[in-house]
């Protein structure tokens, strides 16, 4: 059975009076009130996933026993997730849609299983104002892991801007020398909304990104694409080289990130045939599909569940039971800070954990990028960082149903 769609009229109007609103808008996303044809019933939890719908490649870099096209891997697997982040649903959809606002507290659980092996996804948000969500991708068989946290912050001028707040710390064990780990700090391009006007909007990367290591790499990731005045969408240029040395490129990459592009040895004014390594499009290789538990099987606090709700009223077009169910969730989380408040406590994260000390990681790579050691902590709620104490305390820890249905009460006034 097909959904049901707008009336043409209604959301011509409700669209222009989006366009209007945001005109002076300047803030967090959170925020941002969307006409409803343009909303998603999938929770921003969820995005966390993108960045390993590859899992072979994301682990492909602890099998390289050569430094320099180690970094490499790394820089291949980062481009590879840029589609699935930034251009997947816009494909699915038909254009970029306003996803859920998580709740504190809110889980992402799954898994991939390919033949990479286990890839292990835990994904929670962390913080509710400012809002960040913080998430840890482990792949089992090779120990490569990621661990990160994000947030944005809109501005409007000719179109939304988005700045991405906070980084992520990609972990790969050396083969060559067991037990002995490598590291790699990878800020968060910026990005805008292309197509507002025509109500067709797509995201568009622009400015720079870096991967830095302690390996003595980094890599630069410059974004161009289509703007007012056309241009091909969602062109990159990336190059990587000696930490410190820009100019002494060791690999080049370019094109689209998302469709195909060529990765090169040495700079870019001497690509040629000879010096093409590969050309890759992520786009001929098939994705591992995520597997999370039934929706009746996941922790009330469990995006899929918690939402189930509301994700029905946006399928349905049912805007009147959307703003009911999830006043019944706004209600139920206002009441939880307020007792938290009159108690003196702190909601207790499942997963991780805020850093009280400065972060060795940042502290170290940080620098090599320009960007400052405290991890935009002021804007995202702190440093955090995936506690294996607090995973390995909570496994196992099944809850009854008749548990489920009383914290969905109290936490989601459901």
């Amino acid at each position: 059975m097909s959904e049901p769609t707008p009336n043409p009229q209604a959301a011509s109007t409700s669209w222009t009076s989006f366009i209007k609103s945001i005109a002076s808008f300047n803030g967090d996303l959170s925020s941002l009130t969307a006409p409803p044809f343009i909303l998603s019933y999938t929770s921003l939890t969820e995005f966390s996933s993108y960045w390993a719908e590859h899992p072979s490649v994301f682990a492909a870099p602890a099998k390289e026993t050569d430094p320099a096209k180690r970094a490499l891997l790394v820089l291949k697997w980062f481009l590879t997730t840029l589609k699935q982040q930034y251009a997947s649903r816009s494909e699915r959809d038909g254009n970029e849609k306003k996803p859920l606002n998580p709740f504190l507290g809110e889980l992402f659980l799954g898994k991939w299983e390919d033949e990479a092996g286990t890839t292990e996804l835990i994904s929670e948000q962390v913080s509710h104002h400012p809002p960040a969500t913080a998430y840890s991708i482990i792949n089992v068989p090779t120990n490569v892991r990621l661990q990160g946290y994000n947030a944005q912050k809109a501005s409007f001028s000719k179109t939304i801007n988005i700045k991405q707040l906070g980084h992520a710390v990609l972990t790969v064990p050396n083969p060559s020398r067991p037990g002995e780990d490598e590291t790699y700090l990878i800020t968060l391009p910026s990005l805008h909304v292309e197509g507002l006007i025509m109500g067709a909007p797509f995201i568009e990367l622009d400015s720079a990104s870096y991967i830095t290591s302690s390996s003595g790499f980094t890599a630069k990731i410059d974004y161009s694409g289509r703007g007012w005045f056309g241009g091909k969408k969602n062109v990159f240029t990336a190059t990587l080289f000696p930490t410190g040395k820009e100019k002494d490129v060791l690999y080049n990459c370019s094109g689209q990130w998302t469709k195909a592009f060529d990765i090169y040895s040495g700079s870019v004014k001497s690509n040629s045939s000879k010096t093409l390594i590969e050309t890759w499009d992520p786009t001929n290789i098939a994705l591992t599909k995520l597997i999370v538990a039934p929706v009746e099987q996941q922790h009330p606090l469990e995006s899929r569940r918690a939402w189930a709700n509301v994700a029905a009223g946006i399928k349905k077009y049912d805007m009147d039971y959307v703003a009911s169910e999830k006043a019944k969730i706004e209600k139920a989380q206002r009441a939880m800070r307020k007792l938290e408040k009159e108690e003196g406590r702190d909601w207790e994260r499942r997963y991780f954990t805020a850093l009280a000390a400065p972060d060795p990681v940042l502290t170290a790579l940080a620098p090599n990028v320009g960007i400052s050691t405290n991890g935009d902590a002021e804007k995202t709620g702190g440093v955090w960082r995936f506690d294996s104490a607090k995973a390995e305390k909570v496994k196992g820890q099944e809850l009854s149903e008749e548990e489920k249905t009383q914290l969905a009460k109290v936490l989601l006034g459901q």
